[in-house]
């Protein structure tokens, strides 16, 4: 399978006929514009609303731009970012607090309003801000730089949510901004965050440049994971589209770039090897790589034929054709990440134990399947998201199914996942994504076991009244004994309807020139504060 991969990819001469857009303007923009750090990241940037998307990139981009009210540190505490807070005695009244010296990138002052109308905006569309939202009496502005929200009943993951590290994260914008209607992008990319976007030399597919916020007021304490001081210490970061990894990592091996989020993992030997070269997992907590299928249409409409699909897939053929090195993976089969308080394997047990083809085709075969194509989208432009298509197009094959694959890149699939028409219409039945760990450990935060349908549920819209119900019970949970009993019913009750698959865990290092420092880890990385560059 790897070997038909490598088959497919563009030639090396060819990428970089392609990227010979980008390379030579890298000299003039360091000479022009003084100190800059260039960086593959691990897609490109088409989507800048970080809120209309919960693709990853476009929550890199919100890091640069925006900035939050509160987030996290590396012992997963609640710090303050943008605001600190009190909390009356009977824990229905949060009273947040602007700190001095915020300012949007237009120079206006920062508001009270313009946060309460980014949180509304925010947890419309969220899985966690739409739970909070559920115990929310009201959010209001009482003055200037005073946010107070008031709760029906208290509500121990609020602070968590609104100051979750990874996406989609509460990013704080102007209210003319987050007034904007959830299914439209924002028109324009004003924050107040560290970092300004370089519309006028955006070129979607090529090239994102950012350039340090001057009126920037950091935080003064150290910088740690999303939380503390986000100290700019470059005057421009821009982010080159590559996508064939060995012209990405010739450009990094011969100082052309600077950094690299994710290398193929073949290459990691000769990067290790290289002097001049950095080696390091910033994501400690790894990824989940997991199929979605949808649910409104045919064949994945009918649950029978989302267990013959799920009894088909076997998560080592996955990871091996994407990973290939044990060492980075893990076969898992819990919904809620190996290795964590939630986990369990409670109605994973087959893909546990490798899948079954047998009972697969039988079930296929019972379930009424009319041999309608399964559109699977395979993007083939990221690194972490090309192998997985690939190998459940020939699993779903194996078990009966037809398949029609199609080729596309993965910003394609982040707008083309949110249209709800029939697949002849340009619409899906299946794709695959990746998840930060720390993103999908509670039934909460992990959107793709809601069952919301058509109306505020994740992509795919699958309905499920009781997944929903459990969800509630979790929040109100006695105990951290009574959450796990609970999390294991929600995750069997999410195999049963086959809500969605996890496909297995996996670690992706990142690489850089050793003239880079000050590289924070963390499970939402890479960010450019606190990152210098030595000439």
């Amino acid at each position: 399978m790897v070997q038909l991969m490598r088959r497919g990819r563009r030639s090396f001469a060819s990428i970089l006929a392609l990227s010979v857009v980008a390379l030579p303007a890298l000299a003039s923009s360091v000479l022009a514009a003084g100190k800059t750090i260039t960086a593959v990241m691990h897609s490109d940037l088409r989507i800048l609303d970080p809120i209309f998307t919960s693709a990853y990139i476009s929550r890199d981009h919100g890091y640069m731009v925006y900035d939050t009210l509160i987030t996290t540190d590396s012992n997963f505490k609640i710090q303050p970012q943008m605001a600190d807070w009190k909390i009356s005695d009977d824990k229905l009244t949060y009273t947040f607090t602007l700190r001095d010296g915020l300012k949007w990138h237009d120079g206006a002052s920062v508001t009270a309003e313009d946060c309460v109308a980014s949180l509304q905006r925010w947890a419309a569309v969220d899985g966690m801000g739409q739970q909070m939202m559920l115990f929310t009496a009201s959010i209001e502005a009482t003055d200037p730089k005073t946010i107070t929200l008031k709760l029906k009943e208290p509500y121990a993951l609020l602070l968590e949510s609104i100051g979750k590290p990874s996406s989609r994260v509460a990013f704080m914008m102007p209210k003319r901004l987050a007034e904007t209607p959830v299914d439209k992008q924002i028109p324009e990319q004003i924050g107040s965050g560290p970092f300004k976007f370089v519309q006028g030399e955006f070129q979607p597919g090529v090239k994102s440049v950012y350039i340090k916020n001057a009126d920037y007021v950091p935080r003064k304490e150290p910088a740690n994971w999303t939380a503390g001081g986000k100290v700019v210490k470059v005057d421009r970061v821009e982010w080159i589209t590559m996508p064939d990894a060995q012209t990405a990592l010739n450009a990094l091996q011969s100082g052309d770039i600077d950094f690299m989020e994710n290398p193929a993992f073949e290459m990691l030997p000769s990067i290790e090897a290289d002097k001049q070269l950095k080696l390091e997992t910033l994501n400690k907590f790894g990824f989940q790589t997991g199929a979605r299928m949808n649910f409104l249409h045919p064949p994945f409409d009918n649950v029978k034929v989302r267990r013959a699909a799920l009894l088909a897939v076997n998560q080592k053929d996955v990871l091996d054709a994407l990973i290939g090195n044990p060492k980075y993976y893990k076969a898992c089969a819990a919904i809620f990440i190996c290795d964590t308080p939630f986990a369990t394997e409670v109605g994973g047990e087959t893909l546990a134990k490798g899948g079954d083809m047998a009972a697969a085709r039988k079930a296929l075969a019972e379930s009424g399947y009319d041999g309608t194509p399964v559109v699977l989208m395979a993007p083939g432009d990221v690194l972490t998201l090309k192998a997985q298509p690939i190998v459940i197009a020939q699993q779903l094959r194996e078990a009966g199914f037809k398949v029609d694959l199609q080729a596309t890149d993965w910003q394609t699939v982040v707008s083309r996942r949110a249209s709800q028409k029939p697949p002849k219409e340009g619409g899906w039945n299946m794709f695959i994504t990746n998840w930060v760990s720390a993103d999908v450990v509670n039934p909460i935060s992990n959107v793709a076991v809601g069952g919301q349908g058509k109306k505020g549920g994740w992509f795919g819209w699958a309905e499920d009244a009781k997944v929903e119900q459990l969800k509630d019970a979790f929040v109100r949970a006695a105990s951290a004994e009574d959450q796990k009993k609970i999390a294991t019913e929600i995750q069997k009750e999410a195999y049963d309807q086959v809500l969605y698959m996890p496909l297995g865990q996996y670690q992706a290092p990142s690489a850089w020139r050793k003239s880079i420092s000050g590289v924070i880890d963390g499970p939402a990385t890479p960010v450019f504060w606190n990152m210098d560059k030595s000439e």
